[in-house]
């Protein structure tokens, strides 16, 4: 004896599965992103606010799936980022200044630029690493319930 309402089970799955793989999951990579972008922000170093910023957020559909990304545009993000850190907490006091020789004789010295003689590296609660940071270790759990809660069917 045949099975009956087979092909009403299968429209309900398609739909089922097309709602899993398109808003639910774009929404679940857009908390997931906001979530980690936060925790990033309050690692992030300011001095100027630029780095901070230029922060952007994406999230597009591929192939595959969907795509979230959190990073920040500033030429200098990736250096910020992967510093050692063992500044924290050290006046930012300027390098000094050049010597006033070259090959081509006597020069005039000129400030090496760097620390702006305003507040203190990394304060108040900067850290090294703050991108990964955020998501990987001080937004981690709320990122996990953030999954947990947008995907429960």
């Amino acid at each position: 004896m045949p099975a009956k309402g087979m092909t009403q089970v299968k429209s309900n799955l398609t739909k089922l599965f097309e709602t899993i793989a398109g808003p639910m999951t774009e929404k679940t990579v857009t908390e997931v992103i906001s979530i980690g972008g936060l925790y990033a922000d309050l690692l992030t170093p300011i001095d100027t606010s630029n780095l901070i910023n230029s922060r952007y957020r994406s999230v597009t559909r591929t192939a595959e799936g969907w795509t979230g990304k959190y990073g920040y545009t500033a030429k200098y993000a990736a250096a910020v980022h992967g510093m050692s850190g063992k500044l924290k907490g050290q006046p930012r006091e300027h390098f000094g200044m050049t010597s006033n020789r070259s090959e081509f004789g006597p020069k005039k010295p000129e400030a090496f630029g760097g620390g702006t003689g305003v507040g203190n590296y990394w304060d108040p609660d900067a850290e090294p690493e703050f991108l990964r940071k955020g998501f990987e270790r001080d937004g981690l759990d709320d990122i996990r319930a953030a999954i947990i809660r947008s995907m429960t069917l």
